[in-house]
């Protein structure tokens, strides 16, 4: 008998009821793990600690008690695997629903409610026509590309006249509210470059038109949303001495720059090299907004019922993703809604969009590896795996192996079949200008890389 069995019921709203029942066999290895677990800090007579047999375990602490420790401790592992036997495309937060523990002989039933991809009706798929923009490294950007070049390799030089933005100051100061130094408030030998907006506002203007050797009060106010609770809206006052001002010396862009920055013979060979690495990051990127303009052609000609809440369920996933992301970075969500200014509300909002894009896209790709019979092999996987073997200086196989122990084997199939379906539609899709593609209302590259926040 298989370890776990599973009935799929379809329910409204493209959300699905998955029955579960687990193979008392399955229950009972879980009850003696759990046993075991517990087992290793107690001291029982005629036992080594740690060595005590299961059933005495049990005897002891009881057996509903060790098989509820049991299942929480599996549960999850069990979940995974009812999905994986149901065959679904889970999206958004489970309603699981654990029956009463069983006795002993039993199964385990439990029951999943949760929504699904919903099944794409396919169009059109394969030729496809998308707008292509061609990839090109514009003047300003072979400019900002030497600026920055040029900044790097300026010098520092004592100016002796007042600071102008621009200009790094070297200063100490001392910050008081109502008169009384605050936490935070002192440095010594700052360096604060003029205009760099590393401050408070207001703070680096005020010190615009001193020089060396000035004592100036600054006065300000702490921003209402200041992070130290403390400071925030407060009017406080820094005592500051500018102790020197520097400006920065630029190098002139000519023949020597180029050999003294980046080792070319002339300013001309930079140029050019600068202008070649930007055409190439302009065509990787075409490249990459291609792929995605050609499944959003494809997703176009489809048909696809996507419930309100099936949209809400996978923008609060995307939102859990970001923060779990900004966590590694130590930024945590009340820290971020600070600095974004939005309510979480707000900002689920605004994933909604891209939530119901993503949606689309996945439910095409997975109608098209189903349309297309994509089965994807070990052998796939090995070469798969090929790059990030390497990478990780070891061998597809144990990376396989790997996958197929922690029950993410089936999740490594799909992931490869759906790229196969891109790497399809991509490949069959007619390029076209992307004027052409404006005119005719159909998915195009943007011409450049927007900017953050533009």
């Amino acid at each position: 008998m298989s370890a776990l069995t599973t009935t799929t019921t379809e329910l409204p709203e493209s959300r699905v009821r998955v029955e579960a029942q687990v193979s008392p066999d399955e229950v009972q290895k879980s009850l003696e793990r759990a046993a075991r677990a517990i087992g290793r800090d107690m001291r029982i007579p005629g036992f080594r600690q740690g060595k005590v047999p299961a059933p005495v375990i049990i005897q002891r602490v009881g057996r509903e008690v060790v098989l509820d420790e049991a299942v929480r401790d599996t549960i999850p592992k069990w979940y995974v695997d009812a999905i994986d036997e149901a065959g679904i495309s889970p999206v958004g937060d489970p309603d699981l629903d654990i029956g009463d523990l069983p006795e002993v002989g039993e199964p385990l039933s439990f029951t999943i409610e949760i929504g699904v991809l919903p099944e794409a009706k396919l169009g059109t798929y394969k030729g496809v026509e998308v707008g292509r923009a061609e990839p090109a490294a514009a003047d300003e950007d072979v400019q900002a590309e030497l600026d920055q070049l040029r900044e790097r390799s300026g010098t520092l030089e004592t100016a002796d006249r007042p600071a102008k933005t621009g200009d790094f100051t070297v200063i100490d100061f001392l910050g008081k509210k109502d008169g009384e130094p605050f936490e935070g408030g002192e440095g010594r030998d700052f360096p604060l470059e003029l205009g760099s907006g590393r401050f408070i506002p207001g703070f680096e203007e005020q010190l615009e038109g001193a020089s060396a050797g000035d004592e100036v009060l600054v006065e300000l106010t702490f921003p209402e949303d200041y992070q130290a609770e403390n400071l925030a809206g407060e009017a406080v006052t820094f005592e500051v001495t500018v102790k020197e001002v520097k400006e920065k010396k630029l190098p002139e862009l000519d023949d020597e720059f180029a050999e003294t920055a980046a080792g070319f013979d002339s300013i001309d060979e930079l140029q050019e090299d600068i202008a070649s690495r930007l055409r190439e990051r302009e065509e990787e990127r075409i490249e990459r907004a291609f792929r995605d303009a050609a499944l959003d052609a494809a997703v176009a000609e489809a048909t696809i019922e996507l419930p309100d809440a099936l949209i809400e369920a996978r923008a609060k996933e995307l939102w859990e993703r970001m923060l779990h992301q900004l966590s590694h970075q130590g930024i945590s969500k009340e820290i971020y809604l600070q600095i974004s200014q939005k309510t979480e509300e707000e900002l689920l909002a605004e994933a909604r969009p891209d939530a119901e894009t993503q949606l689309k896209r996945d439910a095409v790709l997975k109608a098209i590896v189903a349309a297309e019979g994509f089965d994807i092999t070990d052998a796939d996987l090995l070469e798969a795996l090929e790059p990030t073997a390497q990478a990780q200086q070891t061998k597809p196989k144990k990376l396989l192996d790997k996958l197929k122990s922690s029950g993410r084997v089936d999740e490594a199939r799909e992931d490869l079949a759906q790229r196969r379906a891109l790497d399809l539609v991509a490949d069959e899709a007619v390029a076209i200008s992307v004027a052409e593609a404006q005119k005719q209302g159909k998915p195009f590259t943007p011409e450049r890389e927007e900017e953050p926040g533009a």
